[in-house]
């Protein structure tokens, strides 16, 4: 997908609907436990956050949060819950604005973060992934958060789960990971926002772009 100052493009992709080899994937993977180190940056980072807030209060996990303007918005909008923000990128992080105390930015691997919050007994109110890094080439399907060997650990972290994207074909990934992971339906929609909660949100709006999402709701 090209950026431009002021516009954007829809990400363009051979794929006309949800890759074929998605389930597959999915399924290849059953039983399977992700395993990976996690990172020492990441681990650190952990520890600040766990220094924050304890298990049991409420919480909103905002990934891949960027610049943390959605972090802004979420935190004034639930100011009765603690947000956390976390990214890869400690230039996107830099630009954050400032945040008020119910919230933090961290910099580590989303994957890390997720699986530290669930054994470290987190189990999140609601759960953010705002406009991820769609890619959208066919043979990138396994860098995408609905393939990733991580995702079950997402959904068992639980509370609302919340993903939008310009792209469609995301959101019914997601839709569809959920239906084979956990055996539930999940509802793709169009929708235009009130406020944008992120600066890509802004920028698709600007641009004319249909937005889509998927709220999975708890049981």
């Amino acid at each position: 997908m090209t950026e431009l100052p002021g516009r954007s493009r829809v990400p363009v992709s051979t794929q006309t609907g949800p890759h074929e080899q998605l389930a597959v994937l999915i399924e290849r993977r059953r039983g399977q436990d992700y395993r990976k180190p996690v990172a020492p940056y990441s681990a650190e980072a952990f520890k600040r956050f766990a220094e924050a807030c304890r298990p049991g209060a409420p919480l909103i996990v905002n990934s891949c949060c960027g610049v943390g303007e959605s972090t802004l918005h979420l935190a004034e909008r639930f100011p009765d819950h603690f947000v956390l923000g976390v990214d890869q990128s400690a230039d996107r992080l830099s630009r954050a604005p400032a945040l008020p105390v119910n919230a933090l930015l961290l910099r580590a691997d989303m994957a890390d973060i997720w699986r530290l919050l669930l054994d470290g007994g987190y189990r999140p109110a609601r759960q953010y992934m705002l406009y991820p890094n769609p890619w959208p080439k066919i043979g990138q399907l396994a860098r995408r958060w609905p393939a990733h060997p991580v995702f079950p650990r997402v959904l068992a972290l639980g509370g609302i789960i919340e993903c939008r994207s310009n792209w469609r074909i995301y959101v019914e990934e997601f839709a569809l990971a959920v239906g084979l992971l956990v055996s539930r339906n999940a509802t793709v929609e169009a929708f235009v926002p009130e406020v944008p909660m992120t600066p890509f949100e802004r920028k698709y709006l600007a641009s004319g772009h249909a937005l889509f999402r998927c709220v999975l709701a708890p049981e």
